[in-house]
């Protein structure tokens, strides 16, 4: 589970960056105008090219303008540049070589980095042979295309591809289980990782944001290998403001797009906030299997037994406090109903041992694969229970199967999948969890339409 290679797109304004990024991210995402200066901001998209992933930034153009914005652009342009494991530096093939882009190609030769040049707005035999004249920039044979029309972006992207394999920032370890903390800014995860580990190995401050890169802590636990990744504070889109934070942003996503289980760390004083319910739906999103770690446990024990005017609470009215505030937490994590809620101290190291047993079982859980015929008789059991009929249409399943695990992943072979709605697929879902206890992790249905009924084999009986 290797961190996805970043892939900057950089040049001086309006020769079609952002064209090119919406080209290869497929969707329109980036403003594309012929303004010069419109994309002021990085703008990323997770891609793929043939079975291999990439996380795509989009940046504003490079300028020599002393204005406040042009630095701004300019300095934001730059840290993708070293965050970047390779970068697509695009020139303009109608308007030619510049001295600006001269500039551009010695900085990116500084960095030592991967670079692919990339001649765009190449539409015609004619503007292919001006495009020539760019190998005066010594980056190596211009990659001429045409991100408007879709013309040789695929060339690009298998030139692309040969790099990406040697990008990996993490050697394999597919033994260890990957567990991301993460949350919000100052809910505690770098305490956490350091009481988990019994070391300081995360800086631990009061000031929000202290960690700004995702960081890897390997140690064993109970006899299990683990990995855990202590990721930056992931603020709301509106609240991040400086250069730096985008990238600790994109890296805490993808820290959870590599792990097996995501620790959705909450503030116990605060409660679930929006932001909260965007991270795990986010993991959830990914497939991940999560658990909802309620942090500063202490502070609210402490806060309810002020408000009693008693020294502590007694440990029935402790359990009575957890049950409200998990009860409410899934009221407003009901697409996560499957993750188990855990109540910890991280400053205090109490809650901890719990925590991680609860988080080894939902890693077990999530690559749990079932009996092909066990399988099958729980789902025929399920529908011969509940059985659904629609305007006089019954529905049929003939045959289960499970593909894929991380998450399991279960593929059901119906007579008419449309019959199905959500509600009863939520049926089916739960009737799974319950025999095979499915805790902790997210649990896909796939329904499919068969003519008959499907056998081990792949064979139809009539």
């Amino acid at each position: 589970m290797k961190p996805k290679p970043l892939v900057a797109i950089v040049g001086r304004p309006n020769v079609g960056k952002s064209t090119l990024f919406n080209r290869i991210a497929g969707r329109r995402i980036a403003i594309v105008e012929e303004t010069p200066g419109i994309t002021r901001d990085r703008i990323y998209a997770d891609c793929e090219w043939q079975g291999k992933p990439f996380t795509l930034i989009d940046t504003g153009g490079l300028q020599t303008e002393s204005d406040n914005l042009a630095r701004r652009v300019r300095d934001q342009a730059q840290l993708a540049i070293e965050e970047a494991d390779a970068i697509l530096f695009t020139v303009d093939s109608k308007e030619g070589l510049s001295g600006l882009d001269y500039e551009i190609a010695e900085m990116l030769r500084r960095t030592g980095k991967p670079v692919l040049l990339v001649a765009s707005k190449v539409e015609s035999r004619g503007r292919l042979e001006g495009a020539q004249e760019f190998f005066a920039l010594a980056l190596g044979e211009p990659i001429a295309v045409s991100a408007m029309h879709g013309i040789d972006v695929d060339v690009l992207l298998d030139r692309l591809g040969e790099l990406l394999p040697q990008l990996s920032e993490a050697p394999e370890d597919e033994d260890a289980i990957h567990i991301a903390v993460a949350g919000r800014p100052n809910v505690g995860k770098s305490s956490l990782v350091n009481a988990l580990v019994g070391e300081e190995r995360a800086i631990v401050a009061e000031e929000p944001g202290t960690t700004r890169d995702s960081l890897d802590t390997r140690y064993t636990w109970d006899g299990h290998d683990v990995v855990l990744i202590d990721t930056a504070g992931i603020r709301r889109k509106s609240k991040v403001r400086l250069s730096f934070e985008y990238y600790a942003v994109l890296r805490a996503f993808s820290a959870i797009d590599r792990c097996d289980v995501a620790l959705l760390l909450i503030d116990g004083t605060q409660g679930v906030v929006d932001q909260d319910q965007r991270i795990g739906g986010y993991a959830d999103e990914q497939g991940r299997a999560q658990v909802v770690v309620v942090n500063k446990w202490d502070l609210v024990q402490r806060a309810a037994a002020e408000q009693k005017e008693e020294e502590k609470l007694a440990p029935a009215e402790n359990r009575q406090l957890m049950r409200d505030f998990a009860r409410q937490a899934r009221g407003q994590l009901v697409f996560m109903q499957y993750a188990p809620v855990v109540f910890i101290s991280a400053l205090e190291r109490w809650g901890l041992d719990d925590l991680m047993r609860t988080a080894v079982d939902a890693a077990d859980q999530h690559s749990m694969r079932a009996a092909t015929p066990e399988l099958n008789r729980v789902l025929r059991e399920a529908v011969q229970a509940r059985p659904l009929n629609i305007k006089g249409k019954p529905l049929r399943l003939y045959y289960a199967t499970q593909p894929r695990v991380r998450p399991p992943t279960f593929v059901l072979f119906v007579n008419d999948p449309e019959l199905a709605h959500f509600s009863y697929q939520r049926y089916l879902e739960n009737r799974i969890r319950k025999h095979f206890g499915l805790e902790g992790t997210p649990v896909r249905l796939v329904l499919r339409e068969s003519k008959g009924e499907e056998t081990p084999r792949g064979r139809r009986r009539k």
